[in-house]
C-alpha cells in the first residue's frame, strides 16, 4: 500500500525556469560583451589582474551558457530511459562550473609566482578604466540574477561567479590606484592571487552542495532525526524505517518510507496525514509512503535509521 504526493510543483517550475533563462539571457550578453574588452585590454596593458580577472569572467560566460542549456534540458519531461526527467543536469553543471573554477585558480597562481620573480610594466590606467567597465557590468549582471539565486544551483553558481568578478574588479581598480601612486608593478600579481583566494572557498561550497546532491545525500537544512521524529508523532503511525530524503535538484525534494501502522489507524487517513506533513512543514513536493500493518512491526522494530 503506497502513497504518492506530488503537491504543484510542475506549474512553479515552468514559470521558474523561464524566469531564470530570461535574466541568465541577459546577464550572458552583457557578461560575453565584457570579456571580450577584458581580455584585450589585459593584453594591451599587460595586467594579470585583468587576465585572471577575464579568466573567472570566460567561467561566467561557460557558467551561464551551460545554466541556460540545463533549464532547457531541464523541462524535458521524463521517458522510459530517464524516469526522473533531465532535471539532474543543473547539478552536474554546476559541479562542472566548481571544478572549472578551482582550474582556473590554479593558472592565475602559477602565473602571479612567474610574475613576482620576473616583474613587468603595467599600464595602470588602462587597467583601471576596464576594470572600471568590468564593475559596472558586474553590478547590472548581479542584479539580474540575484532574484533566481535561491531557487536554483545554476543561478547560484551563477551569481556566485559574478559575485566574485565584482569583488575582482574593485581590486584590479584598487591595483591600479596603488601602481598609478608607487609605481609598484608586483602589486598587479598580489590582486591577481588576493582573487583567487577570495573565489576559492565559495567555490568550495557551492561543490560541496552539489556533491551532495549527486550522492542523494539530505538536503541542506534538513534535519533526518527531526523529520523522523515528527513524523512518528503522527496518530496512527505505529513506527518508521526505510525514510530516505534526497533532492534532483535544490528545489526539487523526495521522500520514500515505510510506514508500521498501529492497531486499527486507517491506511489511506495515515498516509494523507503524513504527506501533507511532509510538504507543509518540510516543503517536500514529492513523497512516496508505503503503509504495513502492526504485525509487520515486529520485524522492523529497532530499525529507526535509514
Amino acid at each position: 500500500m503506497m502513497a504518492h504526493d506530488h503537491g504543484q510543483g510542475g506549474h512553479s517550475h515552468d514559470h521558474t525556469a523561464g524566469a531564470n533563462a530570461r535574466m541568465l539571457g541577459w546577464a550572458l550578453a552583457l557578461t560575453s560583451i565584457y570579456l571580450v574588452a577584458e581580455v584585450v585590454g589585459g593584453i594591451v596593458y599587460n595586467s594579470l589582474a585583468l587576465l585572471s580577472d577575464a579568466a573567472h569572467m570566460m567561467t561566467d560566460v561557460a557558467a551561464l551558457v551551460i545554466a541556460l542549456m540545463a533549464i532547457k534540458l531541464g523541462t524535458k519531461p521524463s521517458d522510459d530511459k530517464r524516469t526522473y526527467g533531465y532535471r539532474r543536469f543543473e547539478i552536474l553543471a554546476a559541479t562542472f562550473n566548481a571544478v572549472l573554477l578551482f582550474a582556473v585558480a590554479i593558472y592565475v597562481f602559477v602565473e602571479a609566482i612567474k610574475r613576482f620573480s620576473q616583474p613587468q610594466d603595467v599600464q595602470s590606467v588602462g587597467m583601471m578604466i576596464v576594470a572600471a567597465i568590468g564593475l559596472l557590468v558586474n553590478i547590472v549582471s548581479m542584479r539580474l540574477l540575484m532574484s533566481g539565486s535561491d531557487k536554483s544551483f545554476n543561478v547560484k553558481g551563477a551569481y556566485l561567479e559574478v559575485w566574485a568578478d565584482m569583488i575582482g574588479s574593485v581590486g584590479v581598480i584598487l591595483g591600479a590606484l596603488a601602481i598609478r601612486v608607487t609605481g609598484w608593478s608586483w602589486v598587479d600579481p598580489i590582486v591577481a592571487v588576493a582573487i583567487g583566494l577570495w573565489v576559492l572557498p565559495r567555490t568550495w561550497i557551492l561543490l560541496r552542495d552539489t556533491t551532495n546532491v549527486l550522492l542523494e545525500g539530505v538536503p541542506s537544512g534538513m534535519s533526518l532525526p527531526e523529520i523522523r521524529a515528527a513524523i512518528a508523532k503522527v496518530p496512527g503511525v505505529g513506527g518508521l524505517h526505510d525514510l530516505h530524503i534526497w533532492s534532483m535538484s535544490n528545489d526539487d525534494v523526495s521522500a520514500t518510507m515505510h510506514v508500521t501502522l498501529t492497531e486499527q489507524a486507517d491506511a489511506d487517513a495515515v498516509r494523507a496525514a503524513v504527506a501533507s506533513l511532509l510538504h507543509d512543514s518540510y516543503g517536500i513536493e514529492h513523497s512516496t509512503i508505503q503503509t504495513e500493518g502492526p504485525e509487520a512491526e515486529c520485524g522492523h522494530r529497532g530499525e529507526l535509521h535509514p
